[in-house]
């Protein structure tokens, strides 16, 4: 009788180990939150940026000359000689 009374209390005493020891492994649900958030905002910086990337390789470059009428012109643009 007293060795299957030390078992159970042996038991018992490690049921209520274990259960201490699992409350410490649960997170936090802020904390969860916070990391959820934390990669939504990732995300959405890195939509952002590959987007400024696209429209950056989609605009044409910026001309040096403001000659609005330089292709239209031919290759020598002085008068004939009479």
């Amino acid at each position: 009788m007293a060795i299957l009374r030390a078992f159970i209390v042996g038991v018992l005493m490690a049921g209520c180990f274990m259960g201490s020891v699992y409350a410490a492994e649960k997170k936090n649900p802020l904390k969860d939150e916070e990391e959820q958030r934390q990669k939504d905002n990732e995300a959405i910086d890195q939509q952002y940026r590959a987007t400024l990337d696209r429209t950056r390789r989609n605009t044409p470059e910026a001309r040096t000359t403001t000659d609005p009428w330089q292709s239209m012109r031919g290759a020598d643009d002085s008068k004939p000689k009479r």
